[in-house]
């Protein structure tokens, strides 16, 4: 049976390295594209479709309820395109790197960094993405990428940045509060939650109860299981979002989110970068991309092993 309506691929591409961006320009860089490629081939995805994915007004984009929408369905998609691909490639060898990390960390901190590395070391780099920081023994990764409030055991543990927990929403989302900036006017209104099986992600009740403001029960709660999808309701003004520092500092130097109040909730908590004990014989690859990783960090606060 033939598989149909599929859309442009190479401009399905650009349509979620632009979503993920909420910006033409960051992604025309993480492509080695064109600004204006970008906005062409997106142009050609929304005609195939017959309606608007971006909103675009004073020289910024947006994603549309219909490019939110396709995003979230999307998304998952490419992923499991890109996993299957590897696994049939097999990729194996000298020049190879398997890493494993959530769908957080590699689309919003991993992915749009690693571009350069591999075009300057000639490295192909195997992202496997799971939630699920138990499954890391038996996944066949060369290292691993997670924020967890215990690192699990047998594991060298090298901390990569700390955990900085703020409110984060879109611009157009703060205007409607210039009157009335109370707490209880902010995050009386939407909060956006992250509905997830694993307990490791902080909740609005923690967050509250942790930087000492009241309890604030909204009007209104949004409830989604992906972290990322959760940033992108934030960005498209669907309410307000925990952020996690390091994770959407693009998002705020883009200006598609921002702080409403400026309270940040710094923990002992680290994102860490997990390596199983005992492994020998590690590649050159592995090797230079680990000192790769490590300089894209302001600060190392050390190294450990757990047993």
């Amino acid at each position: 049976m033939k598989i149909k309506p599929l859309p442009p691929m190479n401009s399905l591409i650009m349509f979620e390295v632009a979503a993920r961006y909420q910006s033409f320009t960051l992604a025309a860089d993480e492509l080695n594209v064109t600004q204006g490629a970008v906005s062409r081939q997106i142009r050609q995805l929304e005609e195939y479709l017959g309606k608007e994915l971006f909103i675009r007004a004073n020289r910024k984009i947006s994603l549309s309820p219909t490019g939110l929408q396709y995003y979230q369905s999307i998304y998952g998609a490419l992923i499991n395109i890109a996993q299957a691909t590897g696994e049939i490639k097999k990729w194996r060898g000298e020049n190879q790197v398997t890493v494993a990390t959530t769908h957080a960390m590699a689309a919003l901190w991993l992915l749009p960094k690693v571009a350069r590395f591999q075009q300057e070391e000639g490295i192909d780099l195997r992202i496997l993405a799971t939630d699920n920081v138990v499954d890391l023994h038996s996944m066949d990764c060369d290292l691993a990428l997670f924020y967890c409030r215990v690192p699990p055991a047998g594991m060298e543990v090298t901390p990569l940045f700390p955990e900085e927990v703020f409110p984060v929403c879109s611009p157009d989302y703060l205007v409607q509060f210039n009157n009335d900036r109370s707490l209880e006017k902010i995050f009386g209104g939407t909060l956006l939650n992250l509905d997830e099986a694993r307990i490791d992600w902080m909740t609005w009740p923690e967050w509250f109860s942790e930087v000492g403001y009241p309890t604030i029960t909204p009007k209104n709660k949004v409830h989604i299981n992906n972290y990322t999808m959760l940033l992108q309701a934030a960005i498209n003004g669907q309410g307000i979002a925990l952020a996690w520092g390091s994770l959407v500092d693009d998002y705020l130097k883009s200006g598609a989110l921002v702080r409403p109040v400026d309270t940040v909730l710094r923990t002992a908590e680290n994102f860490y970068m997990l390596e199983p004990l005992g492994r020998h014989n590690t590649s050159m690859s592995v090797t230079k991309f680990r000192k790769w990783l490590l300089q894209q960090l302001p600060e190392i606060v050390g190294t450990g092993s757990l047993n």
